[in-house]
């Protein structure tokens, strides 16, 4: 399926960094988890250091100038809870997890969010979010509570 919307992207800062990562590593993935500690923060492994499976959602793949695109993975059962979510990678000075390649750098990958357009939901074939009183709730028209 193409789609022109994506669920996942990138800051410049952020891809400068892929990119020495991945001059230094070869081709990059993500993947976000909703463990504990640094797992709830995006993850950066070179590709085949993390296996990903039935119970990872692909999200998409980073574009980023000179190297290759950047496959970005969530559990499928913290995906229900962000499926609503535009992901933007980002990096900040600071350390993260020690399994994530940019940690040596003193710096660390992060996810900034938003919500969905009416317009994405419909590309991503997910319900609309409804108008309760002034603000949006993400829950569709169709979800019981």
């Amino acid at each position: 399926m193409t789609m022109s919307e994506q669920r996942v992207d990138v800051t410049d800062a952020a891809a400068d960094m892929l990119r020495e990562l991945a001059a230094d590593n070869g081709a990059l993935m993500f993947h976000q988890s909703g463990g504990c500690c640094d797992g709830s923060s995006p993850m950066c492994f070179p590709v085949g250091m993390f296996r990903t499976g039935a119970s990872d959602e692909h999200l998409g793949d980073l574009q980023v100038d000179g190297i290759e695109p950047v496959p970005v993975f969530m559990s499928k059962s913290q995906f229900e809870y962000w499926k609503y979510t535009h992901l933007t990678i980002d990096i900040v000075s600071g350390r993260g997890s020690g399994f994530s390649l940019e940690a040596p750098e003193g710096k660390r990958f992060l996810i900034r969010s938003r919500m969905l357009t009416d317009a994405e939901c419909a590309e991503f074939g997910l319900a609309p979010r409804v108008q309760v009183g002034a603000g949006l709730n993400p829950l569709p028209a169709t979800a019981s509570v």
